[in-house]
């Protein structure tokens, strides 16, 4: 098998809208605090729905737009931090749900860099002939984590969720989804935790930028090295949706004068697992990126996991 190609995107966002005035109700910020450091203007909070109905509503887009039947899907992987239920995981909820048969079907949990992991691992599975064609989710309801009086965390995480119909490759096509990069620094996993049987997320946020601002640029040359091709050549940039002086930081390290940046942290806020596919979802949308642009999505965050790799859009 040459590979594996993203055929549809597709992603969801729960109705409720929290806006930086609201959230400066209640405590000790107001806008240009938020906006100042992270760049967040507003967020989606799911009031009454859970992390499976987030994460079916992107799946259902995804599913539609490629326009395969959920029979035709073999493989199913949910990219989440915030699963409550521990069994049955995520995916097979989500499969039940779509009525899709008799999957391979598994939860990965690497936090923030969670999306580029999972469409590795689905790749891979692909390549190697376990699976055909692949349903892979990124979904997070991060406000189940969050400490409402901490100002330092309530202001930047938010609920939604993205996926991508990810299929096989005819022979001697070029793959539409490149190597992936990945790797970790555990000893600063101890950066951005979420502990407890009621967790509650903490971050040090100056510790986590400035990891972010130096590692990431360096690491995402190296996804484009595998991938056959130069940051100048891309389309599109769309890396975790963590902080917009981040992003911006990123895409200037690298010279991305060209691309299309993805900044939907300032409406969507930080969506953890979710915030690449559905960023990347948006885009392609709008048309701001088109059929067979190359596309570097990049991952990072809790653990200090990273992941990235070259796609072709859809």
């Amino acid at each position: 098998m040459t590979g594996s190609r993203i055929v549809a995107l597709g992603h969801y966002q729960p109705p409720a809208v929290v806006t930086n005035d609201d959230l400066a109700a209640v405590l000790d910020t107001d806008d240009e605090w938020i906006r100042s450091r992270v760049g967040i203007r507003r967020r989606h909070i799911a009031r009454d729905e859970s992390l499976v109905d987030l994460a079916t509503e992107a799946a259902q887009k995804a599913l539609a737009a490629s326009g395969l039947a959920p029979a035709e899907i073999d493989l199913v992987v949910v990219a989440t931090c915030t699963a409550l239920e521990r069994s049955p995981n995520t995916a097979c909820a989500v499969a039940a749900r779509l009525g899709i048969s008799t999957p391979a079907a598994y939860d990965i949990n690497t936090v923030c860099s969670g999306f580029s992991y999972a469409l590795a691992t689905a790749d891979h599975a692909i390549r190697a002939g376990a699976a055909g064609r692949a349903l892979v989710i990124g979904a997070e309801k991060m406000s189940d984590t969050l400490d409402w009086t901490d100002r330092s965390t309530a202001v930047i995480f938010a609920d939604g969720a993205g996926a991508a119909v990810v299929e096989a490759q005819p022979e001697g096509a070029e793959p539409g989804i490149g190597p992936v990069l990945w790797g970790s620094e555990p000893e600063k996993g101890d950066a951005v935790t979420i502990t407890g049987w009621q967790p509650v997320i903490a971050q040090q946020g100056q510790a986590v930028f400035r990891w972010a601002t130096t590692r990431i640029a360096p690491l995402a040359r190296q996804a484009c090295e595998r991938a056959g091709i130069e940051p100048s050549e891309l389309k599109g940039f769309v890396a975790h949706q963590a902080n917009l002086r981040i992003i911006d930081a990123i895409a200037g390290k690298l010279g991305l004068t060209g691309a299309v940046i993805a900044r939907d942290v300032v409406d969507s806020g930080n969506t953890s697992a979710a915030s690449i596919p559905l960023a990347f979802s948006k885009l392609v949308e709008r048309g701001e990126l088109t059929t067979g642009d190359p596309v570097l999505l990049f991952g990072f965050g809790g653990g200090l996991a990273y992941a990235g790799q070259v796609v072709r859009c859809p």
